[in-house]
Order: structure tokens, then C-alpha cells, then sequence
């Protein structure tokens, strides 16, 4: 058995090479990613329902495990956007220890799947797939920042879009112009700084204008909710507000609050609830990860180990609920940063990391200045990028029809119901579609006179055909089904199956039937061109040279010569005797 693949992406950077210049890239990498990762960690955590500095504690903890035990020396990971659909309605139902809960036992999925070496599975979900359910989860996260956007009061927070739509728009009359302001203004730096500036994070520059602006519109008396208004913690039983300059402590997941804020019970009821979001983070976790690392091989000419990817993204999981982080995974934007700022090396995530561990000890009472419009407003921006409206747009004008379905059937499942549900339904449909696509190349034609000149001069007592394509449970019966057409004076059936590249079990029990019917009417088949490997599989299920009955050759040739042969008095005397 081999050994587990771990430290995959570490053995590569060794093998690359690594002196002076490799390290001044990856402290420049790690540098500008940490900045950007700061803002990010905390909107997200918020946008999952719990306090901000979870999500710097899963940067500080899981991004580092990750690169050093995963399988990509490019990825960076931490909490990303996608999850925010599947996070949110655990915290609602669970609360923060039900989700630190929930994250350990995907971490232990993803440690089975990489033992497993399932890494290669995830490349059959197709795009339109990923595209719709991808796009879907941007609408959805665009619309949970409305509420901070235009500083709304909302009386509750329904699982439903359609019902969250209408709460929204209840609460319209409660907007702040405040808010509004910070928000169109931090939209605007983050629309217009990367053009500028592309070497400055326009997210750093966008939170600073955002709480200058903040503290003028205050003075001005409009008010604009803040991260410290919000949020807060207790030290030496004082109320601070903001995140706590502290680093995390270990606790176990369930002896946190649940969502009576009362600490969580360990059950088999509880695991066995928590068993199918787990799993949804596991597959989507599995899937963003491993398509970040295409990326990033794509942009840099590396090759990352899938299978060791997803070993180092459940340890990450696993160990991070633990220290209070939130689920994490390979975020496809950071990890581009990541590469264009010049990285070589795992060493770029982990330093990234050590920025937040600076930004927690040192910078976290000027983090309660910040407005929630100013990181809704990133969010924004966020839920655009993963949006991929452009390619959405590309993809419905110009994709085939049963493709652009499938994108319409994710994106628009994932709004209104759930990713996993989207993806299931999007995989089976894909599927079907598939399907019939692939049973549609399958066909059988007759070689009548004058079609094959290998076949002209054949009597009328024997029907020749070809059978072209793969013979699967969705196209046995109709391509077999030919097979029993013909003219009742038929005595000797010629199938040419030399195009005939696999056939499953089903294909297999219909070609029985047909024999047995042909064994009925005293009619000989005659195999041609069929190839080792499908020869195998008809010897295996006892489909045998039977004389008088079934007969292999090689080619039309001899299938011609067969044929003759059989209709001769001597082959009729063989048979008979």
C-alpha cells in the first residue's frame, strides 16, 4: 500500500529548488495575501453569523496546516465565500459549537477522501455544474450584504431567499443614508484602485477610506454601524467592544454555545444531524480546493497531488474548530494574488498567516472603527468575482442546450433551495444528458448488397450487420433490438461489432436473449472484429463458440467465408449430426 501523500507540495519546492530569490518572493506573496486576507476573514465570519475574529483564528490556524501537509505550493487557504450557504443555516439551527462541529467531521471526510485517493473524482463534475452553483451562491451571498449595505433592521433572519427578499424589502424604510454612503464609496476604491494602483490591495485601501469616511459622516451626524457597535468581547469581566487581541484557546467544539447559547450536548443525534452539512462542506470544500490548484498550475506550470491536497485540507478542518476557526478551504482569488506577487513555496500561505497573527496581537482595537457597510460592500465585490456573470452570459449564448439546462438548474436550485441539492440535481441531470448523448453515437446498419463489396454476393439467407459505438444499459435495447428484424427465410446473421469499443451487463443479457431467440429459429451468429477485451467479457458471462450456434472471426473476410461455409450441404450435415 502506498504511503499517504503528505508534504506533497513541500518534496516539489525541494526538488524546484530553493535559494534567496525563492524566499524574497514568498515574503512578498505572504505579505500582500496577509493584508488581504485580514478584511476578508473577518466579513466572512460574520457573513457565516459568528464574530469576526473566528475567521482570522482560521487563518492563523488552518492555512498554515494546510500548506504545509496539502499538496499545492500555491494555494492559500481560509475562509472563502462559497461556504457562506452552507455555514449560515448551521449557525442558525446549531449555533458556534454546532459549526466548529460540523467543520471537524468534514475535516474527517476529506482525511478519508485523500486516503482514499478519490482527488482524481472531483474533475467529473462538469462545468456548467460548478458554473450554476457557483453563480447561484454569488446572488445569494450579493443579497445577504443588502441588509448591512443600506443599514437596515431586520426583525429576523429567515433561511428562505424568497422570504429573505421580502423581509428585505420590508425593512426599506429603516435604511441609513449613512451606510449607503460607506458602501458606494468602498464599491467605487475597490472598482477603481486595481486599475490605478494594481500593485496596492484595493481591499486595505477601500476599509480605510470606508472608516475615514465613517468617522466624517459620524461627526456630520449620520450614523454608520461599526464593527465595534456590533461585536464585542469580555476581558476581566469588562465588556470591551471589537475582537479580542488575544490569541485563540483550545476548546472542544461542543462545550461552546449552541444556538440557545447554552453549551452543546454530545450526541449520536447530534453527530447524525450534522452528518449531511458535513458532507456538503466536505464536497464543496473538496471541489473549490482542487479547482484552485488547476488554477494555480495553470498560471505557474506546476503539477499539484490532488489526493494530498485533500489530506492537508481535512487536517486543516479538523484542527482549526479546535482553536475556534471556522471552516476553511483554497480561495481561487488569493491564491492568484498569491502567484502574481511572486511565490514559490507553501513558505507564502504560512507567512501570510503570521501577518493575521500581527493584525490579531497588535491591530485588533482599530478594527472596531471599521463600518459593516465598508466589509459588506467587499463582500459585494466578492459575491461579482464569483459570480462569473461574464462566462454566464458566454456560456448561455453559446453552450448546447442540454449544457446551458444544467447551469440554469444549479444556479437557480442553489438560490432558492441549497447547494446540495443544486449539485445533486445538477450531477443527475448532467448525467442523463449524458446519457442520451452517448446512446445516440451508438447505432446498427445494415450491410446489405452494394453497401459492403466484401458482402455483395451474399444470398438472401443471410442479414449482415454493423454495430458502431459503446453498448451501455442506455443503448443495448435498440442497438440489439435491430438484430431481430429481418426476413423470416434468415438463416445466418453476420454482426460486425469491430466499432464496438466496451458493453456492460445490460448490453451482455440482451445479447443472451437474442441468442436464445436465434437458438429457437435455427439461426447462426456470426461475431466479427470483435476485440480482446470485449471477447473476454462475453466468454466471462459464458457467451461461448457454440457450434452451430455462434461463431467469433476476425474480419468480414472470413465472416463472408463463415457464411458460405454454413450454408454448404457439408456444414448442414456437421449441424444436423
Amino acid at each position: 500500500m502506498k504511503r499517504p501523500p503528505l508534504f506533497a507540495a513541500w518534496r516539489e519546492t525541494l526538488q524546484s529548488g530553493y535559494g534567496g530569490r525563492e524566499l524574497r518572493g514568498d515574503i512578498a506573496a505572504g505579505l500582500t495575501v496577509g493584508i488581504i486576507a485580514i478584511p476578508l476573514a473577518m466579513a466572512l465570519a460574520i457573513a457565516v453569523g459568528v464574530a469576526p475574529q473566528h475567521g482570522l483564528y482560521t487563518v492563523l490556524i488552518a492555512a498554515p496546516l494546510i500548506a504545509l501537509t496539502g499538496g499545492s505550493r500555491f494555494n492559500v487557504s481560509g475562509p472563502t465565500a462559497a461556504f457562506v450557504v452552507i455555514l449560515l443555516p448551521i449557525t442558525q439551527q446549531f449555533g458556534l459549537g454546532g459549526l466548529l462541529l460540523c467543520t471537524m467531521l468534514a475535516g474527517l471526510i476529506l482525511i478519508a477522501l485523500g486516503l482514499l485517493r478519490a482527488g482524481k473524482l472531483i474533475t467529473f463534475v462538469p462545468y456548467p455544474v460548478t458554473l450554476g452553483f457557483t453563480a447561484g451562491i454569488g446572488i445569494v451571498i450579493a443579497t445577504l450584504q443588502l441588509k448591512d449595505v443600506l443599514g437596515l433592521t431586520l426583525t429576523e433572519q429567515p433561511q428562505h431567499y424568497v422570504e429573505q427578499l421580502g423581509l428585505l424589502a420590508q425593512a426599506l424604510p429603516s435604511a441609513q443614508p449613512g451606510d449607503g454612503l460607506v458602501a458606494a464609496l468602498c464599491l467605487v476604491v475597490l472598482i477603481v484602485w486595481p486599475r490605478l494602483v494594481p500593485k496596492v490591495p484595493g481591499h486595505l485601501v477601500a476599509l480605510v477610506v470606508g472608516a475615514l469616511a465613517g468617522m466624517a459622516l459620524e461627526s456630520s451626524g449620520l450614523a454608520v454601524a461599526t464593527l465595534g457597535e456590533r461585536f464585542s468581547y469580555t476581558a476581566d469581566d469588562v465588556i470591551h467592544p471589537g475582537i479580542p487581541p488575544l490569541l485563540p484557546d483550545f476548546a472542544w467544539p461542543w462545550l461552546l454555545p449552541g444556538p440557545d447559547g447554552q453549551p452543546l450536548t454530545l450526541s449520536f443525534e447530534l453527530l447524525h444531524q450534522l452528518l449531511a452539512p458535513a458532507c456538503a462542506i466536505a464536497m464543496l470544500g473538496a471541489i473549490e480546493s482542487l479547482l484552485c490548484a488547476v488554477v494555480a498550475d495553470g498560471m505557474t506550470g506546476s503539477r499539484h497531488d490532488p489526493n494530498a491536497e485533500l489530506l492537508g485540507q481535512g487536517i486543516g478542518n479538523l484542527v482549526a474548530p479546535l482553536f475556534g476557526g471556522i471552516t476553511a478551504t483554497a480561495a481561487i482569488a488569493r491564491s492568484a494574488t498569491n502567484v502574481r506577487a511572486g511565490a514559490f513555496s507553501p513558505l507564502a500561505a504560512i507567512i501570510h498567516a503570521g501577518v493575521v497573527l500581527v493584525a490579531i496581537l497588535w491591530l485588533a482595537p482599530l478594527f472596531s472603527y471599521l463600518p459593516m457597510a465598508a466589509l459588506a460592500a467587499l463582500l459585494l465585490m466578492v459575491a461579482w468575482n464569483m459570480s462569473e456573470a461574464p462566462h454566464v452570459l458566454k456560456t448561455l449564448r453559446i453552450a448546447p442546450r442540454s449544457d446551458v439546462l444544467v447551469l440554469l438548474t444549479c444556479l437557480v436550485l442553489t438560490v432558492l433551495f441549497d447547494m446540495v441539492l443544486a449539485v445533486g440535481v445538477g450531477l443527475l441531470l448532467a448525467a442523463g444528458l449524458f446519457i442520451k448523448r452517448m446512446s445516440e453515437l451508438t447505432d446498427t446498419t445494415s450491410l446489405r448488397h452494394g453497401r459492403s463489396h466484401l458482402l455483395a454476393d451474399l444470398p438472401e439467407h443471410v442479414a449482415a450487420y454493423t454495430i458502431r459505438g459503446p453498448l451501455f444499459f442506455g443503448a443495448a435495447e435498440k442497438a440489439l433490438g435491430v438484430l431481430r428484424r429481418f426476413n423470416p427465410d434468415v438463416k445466418i446473421v453476420i454482426v460486425d461489432i469491430s466499432a464496438v469499443p466496451m458493453l456492460d451487463m445490460t448490453a451482455l443479457a440482451a445479447l443472451e436473449n437474442v441468442l436464445l431467440d436465434y437458438k429457437k429459429q435455427g439461426i447462426a451468429l456470426i461475431l466479427c472484429g470483435s476485440s480482446a477485451r470485449v471477447r473476454l467479457k462475453l466468454r466471462r458471462v459464458g457467451i461461448h463458440l457454440l457450434e452451430g450456434q455462434l461463431y467469433y472471426v476476425r474480419d468480414l473476410v472470413q465472416a463472408r467465408a463463415k457464411a458460405f461455409w454454413l450454408l454448404s450441404p457439408n456444414a448442414m450435415t456437421t449441424a444436423a449430426g
